[in-house]
């Protein structure tokens, strides 16, 4: 080898080891950093906390108390949101949800915990505790998700019970709508279609559940946001999580609840990072002033945000014993 092609590989494997090296130092840095920050959160964390979408407020308080005896996150936000999917007058969750235009009730729900694990049922049929049933998915199969007829099959194995969802109040209603059906979302604050629920449990783990009927007179098969995770739902135990409510089309569309959560990464409060998802649906969307979005989220140190596109949404915080109804900020101000 000639000295001066010596000179010059030896020179470039200098610059590769103090390459690697910096970047080694970088990682590792950034390692720390992250434990550092962890560490800073839960000193700051001052108890449990209970977040979910719009006002509904047993569920939220039964969460609470559930964390107040010590539950872990995903077991209180799982007893949280089965409150409205037992309530028969909700009927935007669980039994008693509009159904698709063809009379039936198909439920979707997800749920994700502080490990990172995830489990989730769409267009399940006669079964009333979806959010139950994501759990069992997680926990009882090598998948993440499961859908219709081998959901509920699934949840039969495990001792799930059958029940018929269409209540009959919800019928009437549907017979009433199919004399001159209209397919299309209503911006109205009673028309929330999802509980999303986030918990931080005594020891700072983060967990969540999502669980709906999805849009009232649905397309058969219909599938929103709520049962994907990384849009209706995301958890990242080192950051905080999000939930999301509204058009589920247009959540997908932007993987909201994940962007949600990346925001915060980098440097994001809770408030500005669901200001900036619902944002980014606006600035791609020109129709947006014709259906709603709305998110919620929580930080590992237990800060909260929410923020909408039209006036009417609510959310509901529990902490220190108190279970509070939040108006959130909106888009449209007119």
């Amino acid at each position: 080898m000639k000295r001066r092609d010596f000179i010059k590989n030896a020179s470039l494997t200098g610059v590769g080891l103090t390459v690697g090296s910096s970047l080694l130092s970088c990682n590792e840095n950034s390692s720390e950093k992250t434990k550092t920050n962890t560490i800073m959160a839960l000193n700051d964390l001052k108890a449990p906390i209970a977040i979910c979408t719009w006002g509904f407020v047993s569920a939220n308080a039964k969460a609470g108390e559930e964390l107040s005896k010590g539950i872990k996150a995903l077991d209180a936000a799982i007893a949280g949101v089965s409150v409205e999917e037992d309530n028969i007058k909700n009927t935007t969750v669980g039994k008693g949800g509009a159904p698709d235009r063809e009379g039936n009730v198909t439920l979707d729900a997800c749920v994700m915990d502080s490990n990172g694990d995830c489990g989730s049922v769409v267009c399940v049929e006669n079964i009333t505790n979806v959010a139950a049933l994501a759990k069992r998915v997680m926990t009882e199969t090598p998948h993440v998700m499961l859908a219709g007829s081998g959901a509920e099959e699934f949840a039969y194995s495990q001792g799930f019970e059958s029940d018929n969802l269409l209540t009959d109040s919800s019928k009437k209603v549907w017979e009433e709508w199919l004399k001159s059906p209209e397919y299309k979302p209503l911006i109205n604050i009673e028309n929330h279609d999802t509980i999303g629920m986030l918990c931080i449990d005594k020891d700072g783990d983060i967990a969540g559940a999502c669980t709906t009927s999805g849009l009232s007179y649905k397309m058969k098969g219909r599938v929103g946001d709520s049962p994907i995770i990384g849009s209706g739902l995301f958890i990242d135990n080192d950051i905080g999580g999000a939930v999301g409510t509204g058009m589920g089309e247009e959540i997908m569309k932007t993987v909201g609840s994940f962007l949600i959560v990346e925001l915060m990464r980098n440097g994001m409060s809770p408030q500005q990072a669901c200001k900036e998802a619902v944002q980014r649906i606006t600035r791609k969307n020109s129709h947006f002033k014709d259906f709603q979005i709305a998110y919620i989220a929580i930080n590992k140190s237990g800060d909260v945000g929410s923020y909408c596109i039209h006036k009417g949404f609510t959310y509901m915080k529990y902490q220190n014993g108190k279970n509070e109804n939040i108006h959130s900020d909106h888009y449209v101000k007119s």
